[in-house]
């Protein structure tokens, strides 16, 4: 197992708020993330994980967007991006398995018309839960071995 970093923030989305809701622990399950709107209905979706460094490039362009805006169940200060699907990470007590890539949506050209070629391949990955659990902020992140 090796450290790689820590869970900044999280969030869920709920069908009763347009703004992703900021939470200082989540639960997740086989299903995704409990109490998220899109909890049970595609596994290999179930949470998404951003990196700061997203935001990072964005601020870079002069383009100001708060934390939790991408989407991003998990905000941390690694950049997963690179890891190949099937990898695995340790966070709290949870395993995950990076599953895709984040595919860009028609959400971000709503927030500012230049973020969908900016975050093209900087939005986040998708993985499942493999080992449910919680995730608190502040909680170590780390690569576990093939």
């Amino acid at each position: 197992m090796t450290h790689v970093g820590k869970v900044l923030s999280l969030y869920i989305s709920t069908k009763e708020s347009d703004s992703p809701v900021e939470k200082s622990e989540i639960a997740a399950d086989t299903k995704g993330i409990v109490g998220d709107k899109h909890y049970d209905t595609n596994i290999q979706r179930s949470v998404l994980i951003t990196s700061i460094q997203s935001y990072e490039l964005v601020k870079k362009q002069q383009i100001e967007i708060p934390y939790g805006i991408l989407g991003e169940n998990l905000l941390i200060d690694y950049n997963p991006y690179v890891l190949p699907i099937g990898a695995r990470l340790h966070i709290g007590n949870i395993i995950l398995e990076i599953t895709q890539p984040c595919t860009l949506c028609e959400h971000l050209s709503c927030i500012d018309h230049k973020l969908p070629k900016l975050l093209k391949n900087d939005r986040g990955i998708f993985a499942k839960t493999i080992q449910p659990g919680e995730i608190k902020v502040g909680d170590e992140i780390s690569l576990l071995e093939a």
